[in-house]
């Protein structure tokens, strides 16, 4: 069973995941997936710049280098930033138990809508995350607008 103090220590392996991301050019988020053990399964970030893919989101990337799991009940999937509509249905369709939110200030997408569908979810505000993502918006409104689907 995971500990609430684990989450930061699972957080961070999600931030060095997008300073990676925002390092190869792309955009600062990043993601991780553990076991109910806290053990780490796969680790990824958004790369949809770098490989010209819409569909490599973090939680995404995480996701597929996670494997195959039996069930996903017991996983905790940790992002720095609230999932976007698709992320949050690859949550959903999975029945991903526990979703650690690094921050939700400069996107909510869809947090409150896996809450009402039962996921637990666990916004840290994190102000690493926070300052992190709002940084590359500001430099970078075009590719930010085109991630989360704004003309």
């Amino acid at each position: 069973m995971v500990r609430s103090e684990d989450y930061q220590a699972m957080l961070d392996v999600a931030i060095a995941e997008a300073r990676l991301g925002l390092a190869e050019g792309g955009i600062p988020i990043g993601a991780a997936m553990f076991d109910g053990e806290g053990n780490l399964l796969g680790r990824g970030h958004n790369r949809r710049v770098q490989e010209n893919d819409p569909s490599v989101h973090a939680e995404t990337d995480a996701f597929r280098k996670a494997g195959r799991q039996r069930s996903y009940r017991n996983c905790t999937m940790v992002t720095t930033l609230a999932p976007c509509w698709y992320c949050s249905g690859l949550v959903r369709q999975f029945n991903i138990g526990t979703l650690v939110v690094g921050e939700s200030v400069n996107f909510q997408g869809g947090a409150q809508w896996l809450r009402d569908h039962g996921v637990k979810v666990i916004d840290l505000q994190s102000s690493e995350c926070v300052d992190l993502l709002a940084n590359y918006v500001v430099a970078n409104p075009a590719i930010w607008n085109e991630d989360i689907g704004q003309d």
